[in-house]
């Protein structure tokens, strides 16, 4: 660049500079000019005495001198020729100067952090680049920030484990779900977010949460999805009204819709997925209570232990290998979460409680189940659908992983309970 440079400068200071030296040589030799005028030519001898009685007589002598003009030109034109190289050069600086921040601007993901235990994200852009160049689109900060007026909590939808999950207006037609993640910057994190990124940008089903683009601004990384009026199972169970607004059929829509999910990414995917954080907090809800899977951050590529068991009935080991029935034991929480309204931890005075400790051995009695289940849909099921929810819930979370079911056959014995209406099969007269 600074060879072209140097190169438009001399091309264009040439012909100035060799009009002014060609300009320099000619009045070198006509430094002096001398114009002399007479009638007679008269010897100065005789002309002096007669000086003093005559006028001044026709001869006349003009000397123009123009050594010192023709310097003044030359310097002039020296002048503004530097002038001229100035000024051109400051405009193209000016206009390098100026596309590199276009360019930088457009970039999408800024190129280092502010802060100095931020990470890069040179690794990010390359790998979402190298998945779906050009198709996953790049979200402003202050667009975000301002659709959910500066993430408020009039604006919150949920709170995850990572992060929190907000209602966007971008503009009079168009509303988003934003999920902004905690302790940006940190390795962990910036892992868990590109890789969700990557796993989304590449998937599509109806119960997979639909990735419509992403922002990384200084520490704050965000994950832009499409609205989930409803937000989070999590939140909807053990918010503030407890469950009130589920029914027993929208649980087994939602039961359904997540084995739907979860059969996707086990079965028609390839290689297949296991999701490894599945969990109510990170099963989201849109307006009409349908639920897809997000928050893909330890989602990962599924390790069987013999290729030839084939994918319907293998057996698989939890010595550090990943397994599909890994999100099948984390289904069976869901459900007995959707059954009994308590969480898969509880938190009393004493030592945490896992949901599934004190669930299992209470499921088998089947006189006391209807006592245990969540209030509020209490008496509002066909007590035979009820058992054979709690038995498939039971066979989830066995702790013996080739005891659990497959997804596909979990999703088969669901299917039946739920209305026609709602996606299942079960046809009420």
């Amino acid at each position: 660049m600074c060879c072209l440079l140097r190169r438009l400068l001399f091309l264009l200071l040439l012909p100035i500079w060799v009009l002014c030296f060609s300009f320099f040589s000619v009045s070198g030799d006509e430094s002096s000019v001398v114009f002399v005028s007479t009638s007679h030519e008269i010897p100065i001898s005789q002309a002096s005495p007669r000086m003093g009685a005559q006028s001044p007589g026709p001869p006349i002598v003009k000397v123009v001198l123009r050594e010192d003009l023709n310097k003044k030109i030359l310097i002039a034109l020296i002048v503004s020729s530097t002038l001229l190289c100035f000024t051109v050069m400051f405009l193209v600086y000016l206009l390098l100067w100026r596309y590199r921040n276009l360019k930088n601007s457009f970039n999408g993901i800024k190129r280092k952090s502010d802060s100095v235990k931020s990470v890069s994200t040179k690794p990010i852009v390359h790998k979402i680049d190298s998945v779906r160049k050009g198709t996953i689109p790049v979200y402003e900060y202050q667009l975000l920030e301002s659709g959910t007026n500066k993430f408020s909590e009039s604006n919150l939808l949920s709170r995850g484990g990572r992060g929190c999950l907000y209602r966007a207006c971008l503009d009079e037609k168009s509303s988003v779900t934003v999920k902004k993640l905690d302790g940006g910057g940190e390795t962990d994190i910036e892992k868990q977010f590109e890789n969700e990124v990557d796993w989304l940008g590449k998937i599509r089903h109806q119960n997979i949460i639909s990735l419509l683009g992403f922002c990384v601004y200084r520490q704050t990384r965000c994950i832009v999805y499409e609205m989930m009026q409803n937000g989070s199972l999590e939140s909807q169970l053990h918010g503030p009204r407890q469950g009130s607004g589920l029914t027993w059929q929208l649980r087994m829509k939602i039961a359904v819709d997540i084995a739907r999910g979860l059969e996707y990414l086990h079965e028609h995917c390839h290689p297949p997925v296991v999701h490894r954080d599945l969990k109510s907090s990170n099963i989201l809800l849109d307006s009409d209570f349908n639920a897809k899977i997000s928050d893909f951050g330890f989602a990962t590529v599924l390790m069987t232990q013999n290729k030839n068991l084939g994918n319907r009935a293998p057996e698989y080991l939890l010595d550090g290998k990943v397994t599909d029935k890994n999100d099948v034991y984390s289904f069976g929480v869901i459900l007995l979460e959707l059954l009994l309204g308590k969480k898969s931890v509880e938190k009393p005075s004493s030592e945490p409680e896992s949901i599934v400790t004190w669930a299992v051995p209470k499921l088998s009695d089947r006189a006391n189940l209807p006592n245990i289940l969540d209030p509020a849909i209490k008496g509002t099921m066909d007590l035979k659908h009820l058992y054979q929810v709690a038995a498939v819930a039971v066979l989830c979370v066995q702790p013996e992983p080739s005891y659990r079911p497959l997804i596909t056959d979990v999703l088969h014995s669901l299917i039946p309970l739920l209305p026609v209406d709602l996606g299942g099969s079960l046809r009420i007269l």
